[in-house]
């Protein structure tokens, strides 16, 4: 069948296609660059002709609250209406595990309002809920740092490989609409403040990281498990340390 890959160039997205190349999916890797823009809605149309699953992989390029809030909202609700037009069966799009959680951050108030839009649509729907990617932790560190200290939240913290989230999104797109969400997380859940000490170790890296309370989460305030996936999450099996022993040091 034929799968849109929106944002298909990008992280996820160049990872998914190969896989769903690999069963016998024919596949388009969409984005701006390919002349498909889901935010002004050029090429939408010729892109979905013919699509049986659309699957959203897209990425904000700025993070200011309102940049963010207006590229998802555009985006999904110009997909939305495009995949309405062109009966594609299944969209398939992927969020972060505790976006409900966390209205005081911007990137995640732009994320629920993705997902509402999706749930408003006529088109069935799966929603992932992904936790924190492994290579994100290099962001937080240096965000939380203050001198040559780290700073974390009193909070736990379930990270996944990139490459379970392609592997699970292939399966989803294979079956059918689950018409709500699926949460999915790495195999272990740690401390903030020890996944963030591995991550430094194994870059050689002399900061230290020391849990307080006033330390925010990209400046939110977490609770202790607002960033793990809840009862019944999918687990995949890449552990943060074997990912860390296979990553160069300069990344």
């Amino acid at each position: 069948m034929k799968i849109v890959l929106m944002g298909g160039n990008g992280l996820i997205g160049s990872k998914l296609a190969p896989l769903l190349r690999a069963i016998g999916h024919e596949v388009l890797a969409a984005s701006p660059r390919t002349g498909v823009n889901s935010v002004t809605g050029e090429g939408l149309a010729q892109a979905l002709e013919g699509a049986s699953v659309v699957v959203d992989v897209t990425n904000s390029p700025s993070f200011a609250d309102d940049a963010v809030m207006s590229f998802f909202t555009a985006s999904t609700k110009n997909l939305v209406d495009a995949a309405a037009a062109a009966g594609v069966g299944h969209l398939v799009a992927l969020s972060v595990v505790g976006c409900d959680r966390l209205p005081d951050s911007g990137y995640m108030r732009a994320k629920v309002a993705q997902e509402r839009i999706i749930r408003a649509g006529t088109v069935p729907y799966t929603i992932v809920r992904a936790t924190q990617f492994f290579k994100f932790v290099q962001s937080i560190v240096d965000v939380a740092t203050v001198g040559g200290t780290v700073l974390a939240p009193a909070a736990m913290f379930q990270p996944i490989a990139s490459d379970d989230i392609a592997a699970e999104l292939a399966g989803i797109v294979a079956g059918p609409p689950l018409e709500g969400p699926v949460e999915l997380g790495g195999p272990v859940t740690y401390s903030m403040e020890v996944a963030l000490q591995l991550f430094l170790e194994s870059k050689g890296d002399a900061r230290r990281v020391v849990t307080t309370a006033e330390a925010t989460y990209f400046g939110t305030p977490l609770e202790e498990r607002f960033l793990v996936a809840g009862a019944g999450a999918r687990q995949w099996t890449t552990r943060f340390e074997e990912w860390l022993s296979e990553v160069p040091a300069r990344r």
